[in-house]
């Protein structure tokens, strides 16, 4: 059979994708309405599976836990391109499509990732693609990428079920990506019509994570408040104090430290013995990360002193600030372009929020477009995807067209890529990295 031009490669996987693009909303909102927070995403994960067997897709599961690994061989050798999805949902109590048991919530699009990836493996199974490209294009479905419940994961650590709270930092660990040579995915927003369809070289924060706790003595509240050390004024302390510290930090640091109590007493009969808190310390740089991680350990250790109260800090690695590949990045936006048009893809500054495909990034080139397909707002009850044809379609077309660039004419264009990129750090440096902002401090 003649061999497929570029232009004819493209056309059969964007009309795969249309042609089956019911069955793939059909199992991004399947996805939405078994929300499931990370570490936890079994059913989830059995959706994803199953898909991949009905679609005839070589697979591993079980991978930190949840995780998925599929593969599709090009018509000869060459570089590898991953496409990620994740599989958590937030907790997001009052959320419409919220678990009634729960409370886990997609209230950030994840269930669109996951739809746009199967998309782009059902795009490139179409006939006569996967035979014109030189490598392979590895299906990553990730649990895990919303920090939370870091109690519940600090857990699982402590019985070396993992090691990261975060999962694509524990797949990292695991060796899965070892192969990988270049990662993709493309994460939902609020909507931005105003400014287009589709946006690129979005950066965000890094961030470290704390888990806190107080220890006082318990005592009658009532009758020997006197005879008791209260924990919970400690932490009401500590978090003043870090307050305090709001005038200090930088503003081109964007920082931001939100602390939460997850235990703020047993009784209101009894004085407060054990309250414990959590809080992410996040910045543009570690470095101003580890500044400001700094001083709320230090506001952290004020309130214990007030109150005579005891103190632990756990300090965990979180993610580190996403690395952009402006060559990668030049080849996925041509392809938008090509399908949105000029104006519908727009330029994106700095976000607060992060993402541990900043921790991708500085192993290998990655990319991280964002779809305005959503109203509300990110983590809130009212976050709802709208536009899944945009959402899920559309990204899924995007990313099959940019693999197809990358990966024709022996894959030169990605290799090209992958020889002009330096990586921030070996797999080594990277785990020895964040293994030395691991901690536990106490007081």
């Amino acid at each position: 059979m003649e061999k497929m031009t570029v232009v004819n490669m493209k056309a059969a996987a964007v009309d795969e994708i249309d042609r089956r693009g019911k069955d793939v909303v059909r199992l991004a909102k399947s996805i939405l309405s078994h929300p499931e927070s990370g570490y936890r995403e079994y059913k989830t994960s059995k959706i994803v599976v199953a898909e991949l067997q009905r679609l005839n897709i070589k697979y591993q599961s079980g991978l930190a836990i949840t995780g998925i690994k599929a593969i599709l061989d090009g018509g000869s050798p060459g570089p590898t391109v991953a496409v990620m999805g994740e599989l958590d949902s937030l907790i997001v109590p009052g959320h419409p499509y919220a678990d009634s048991r729960t409370n886990a919530a997609h209230a950030c699009g994840h269930h669109c990732q996951i739809g746009s990836m199967i998309g782009v493996a059902i795009g490139l199974n179409a006939s006569g693609v996967l035979r014109g490209l030189s490598g392979r294009v590895v299906l990553m479905a990730v649990p895990a990428e919303e920090y939370i419940e870091i109690e519940f994961r600090d857990e699982l650590r402590q019985l070396g079920r993992i090691e990261f709270l975060g999962g694509k930092t524990e797949l990292i660990k695991l060796g899965v990506l070892d192969d990988v040579d270049i990662a993709m995915m493309t994460h939902t927003e609020s909507d931005s019509s105003s400014m287009g369809k589709i946006g690129v070289g979005a950066t965000t924060n890094g961030m470290v994570a704390k888990k806190i706790r107080f220890k006082g003595v318990a005592a009658h509240a009532g009758g020997a408040p006197h005879a008791g050390v209260n924990a919970l004024n400690a932490a009401n302390i500590a978090m003043s104090a870090i307050h305090a510290q709001r005038e200090t930090f930088l503003d081109e640091d964007n920082i931001r430290v939100h602390p939460i109590i997850t235990q703020g007493g047993v009784a209101v009969s009894s004085v407060p013995a054990d309250v414990r808190m959590e809080t992410f310390v996040r910045g543009r740089t570690m470095d101003a990360v580890l500044s400001a991680s700094y001083k709320v350990d230090r506001a952290l250790r004020a309130g214990a002193m007030a109150v005579g109260a005891k103190l632990s800090i756990t300090t965990l690695p979180g993610y580190l600030p996403i690395r952009l590949d402006n060559s990668l990045e030049v080849t996925y936006r041509s392809n938008a372009e090509s399908l949105v048009g000029t104006a519908g893809v727009f330029q994106m500054g700095h976000r607060a929020g992060c993402t541990d495909m900043g921790d991708v990034s500085h192993i290998m080139p990655a990319l991280h477009p964002y779809v305005s397909v959503a109203t509300g707002k990110a983590h809130g009850d009212d976050y709802i995807v709208q536009d899944y044809g945009l959402g899920v379609l559309m990204s899924a077309k995007i990313m099959a067209t940019t693999i197809i660039d990358l990966l024709v004419n022996g894959g030169f264009r990605a290799q090209e890529i992958i020889k002009g990129y330096d990586p921030s750090y070996s797999k080594t440096e990277y785990l020895s990295l964040l293994r030395g902002l691991a901690g536990v401090e106490t007081y």
